[in-house]
């Protein structure tokens, strides 16, 4: 962060100060970083006091005082203990060696809404960094699905130039995007804000706080279609990127396999518009980026013929699992070669990157009782796009004696036709040669726990479907397609552990929306991971090592 002085903070909130007990001298007092945790310690740091369901982090102002805080964005004045009381200090700070008998001061800015106030920083902050007369640029993602791979692989290839700042995981709304974004400092050539929404309006302030200079729209689909209302609405709601661009020099990177993203071309006055894709489905002129001659390898990660502007830049391997990674690829691309990068370079970071994320796509070989067993890893979430490219990523691994697993959880907010879309998942894991669904109830979120019973009954009617053809290269080698609903993780466990007694070596996908419990499944077998050095027998070993 660059140092921002607390009186311009203010002024740029609107805020008022409040010194508490002693006054105090706020003429050389700026700020250096920005959190929401005030258990880290961060000497002229700014603490955010955010109300949240289960916490509040105006309870924890003594705290964040004691940890080097300067200053808090509070939306109330807090109460803070005398100087000489005895603090009610937790645990934690007993352990870091804190002073107990010291009770701080910190000077609190109060403000209507801290969520709010916290944009306001991070776009002072983004504006301080623009004045600056070094190059700095923005770039936003958004996408039904593939924004944190896209934001991983572009951070890889963009930091293989020069600074780059971009969020860990999926700090991608009102609270993580303006987190990352007060991390920019005067050595930042790039900004890589992933942008979600749950609704119209939602990239809009994003982009408020930091106004991109290039824009890659991924995909529409069906995520979240339940908060939106419609697909319309998911469509309208992505365009604010694209709507964001300056006229004069953006950059707009657009889909040209989506017809919901291709007619964002007619929402943006980007200066430019790249299209990436592999079909080309919505016949655009030419596509600036795009693949030929994909193929996998036996634990699905793909390989294919890298093509920019009609030119063939190299032979990619990409180090993830799953075939639907390659457009992501292609939008990572597409964003560092509009940004200059030579094509032999992004080529040698592709084939280098490793995945930093977790819980997306992460294939590993554990083993558990001495039974070793592959595991796909894709339970950071789940929508009807990226089941569906999960269940294709499992039923690659492998080879045609592979017995395949798929454990899923619900997907949620999919309004109306939730049930509709859970049967339909189900019926692609009976017919794409999947030999086993394990569907995971939610008992801690009883108005989803039917969405398990969705998956059973999408499998009973996908074994009574007369009308689809089954694709003999999917049939499946280990007898009929078994069929389990559990109450919860812990059972799911206990059910792969009975399957491995029957199918040695089995695969299995975890995949389901965060209620679920599998990504918390997957952390637990997970640490059972063998290493490249443990194994000399399975070509899946010491894969994606992190």
């Amino acid at each position: 962060m660059l140092a921002l002085h607390i009186e311009e903070i203010a002024q740029a909130l609107d805020g008022t100060f409040v010194t508490g007990r002693e006054p105090v001298d706020i003429s050389q007092m700026y700020v250096t970083s920005v959190s929401t945790d005030s258990r880290v310690t961060s000497d002229h740091g700014l603490f955010v006091a955010i109300k949240g369901e289960h916490v509040d982090g105006h309870d924890f102002l003594q705290s964040a005082a004691r940890h080097g805080y300067v200053a808090a964005l509070v939306d109330h004045e807090v109460k803070l203990p005398e100087a000489h009381d005895t603090p009610s200090d937790s645990q934690h700070e007993m352990d870091q060696g804190l002073q107990r008998e010291d009770n701080p001061q910190i000077l609190q800015i109060l403000v209507p809404d801290t969520v709010k106030a916290l944009g306001q920083v991070a776009h002072l902050n983004l504006e301080h960094r623009r004045a600056l007369h070094s190059p700095f640029t923005i770039i936003g993602i958004t996408g039904s699905v593939g924004k944190t791979t896209t934001k991983d692989l572009t951070r890889a290839l963009l930091a293989s130039r020069d600074n780059t700042v971009a969020p860990q995981g999926s700090f991608n709304n009102d609270i993580g995007l303006p987190l990352t974004a007060t991390t920019v400092d005067e050595r930042t050539r790039y900004f890589v804000a992933e942008m979600g929404a749950s609704g119209i309006g939602d990239i809009a302030r994003l982009t408020a706080i930091a106004r991109p200079d290039v824009g890659a729209e991924l995909r529409v689909g069906t995520a979240h279609v339940g908060e939106f209302g419609s697909v319309e609405n998911i469509f309208l709601a992505k365009s604010e990127l694209v709507e964001a661009l300056p006229q004069e020099s953006g950059i707009a990177i657009l889909n040209a396999d989506d017809e919901n993203v291709a007619r964002m071309q007619d929402k943006t006055q980007a200066a430019h518009v790249l299209w990436f894709g592999i079909t080309n489905a919505t016949h655009q002129a030419q596509l600036d980026v795009t693949a030929r001659n994909i193929s996998v390898d036996n634990i699905d990660r793909p390989s294919f013929q890298l093509i920019i502007e009609g030119k063939l830049a190299g032979d990619v391997h990409l180090q993830l699992s799953g075939k639907h990674h390659v457009m992501n690829a292609l939008a990572a691309v597409s964003i560092a070669h509009c940004l200059g990068l030579p094509d032999e370079q992004i080529v040698r970071v592709l084939n280098s990157h490793i995945p930093l994320s977790p819980h997306r796509m992460c294939v590993r070989e554990v083993e558990v009782n001495s039974q070793r067993f592959t595991v796909l890893d894709d339970t950071f979430n789940a929508n009807p796009d990226s089941m569906r490219g999960g269940i294709e990523g499992l039923a690659s691994l492998g080879d045609e004696n592979s017995y395949r697993v798929a454990v899923l959880g619900p997907m949620l907010e999919l309004g109306e036709e939730s049930d509709e879309l859970h049967h339909e998942v189900a019926s692609r894991v009976y017919f794409d040669g999947i030999d086993n669904l394990i569907a995971v109830g939610t008992p801690s979120l009883p108005e989803a726990d039917h969405l398990a019973d969705a998956y059973v009954e999408g499998v009973h009617q996908a074994a009574h479907a007369t009308d689809i053809p089954v694709n003999p290269t999917k049939a499946r080698r280990h007898g009929p397609f078994s069929l389990t609903r559990v109450k919860d993780a812990d059972e799911a466990y206990a059910q792969m552990m009975y399957v491995l007694e029957k199918h040695p070596h089995a695969l299995f996908l975890l995949k389901g929306s965060h209620a679920a419990g599998l990504s918390a499944l997957a952390d637990r077998l997970l640490r059972h991971t063998v290493t490249s050095a443990d194994s000399s027998a399975t070509p899946a070993a010491g894969v994606n090592q992190a």
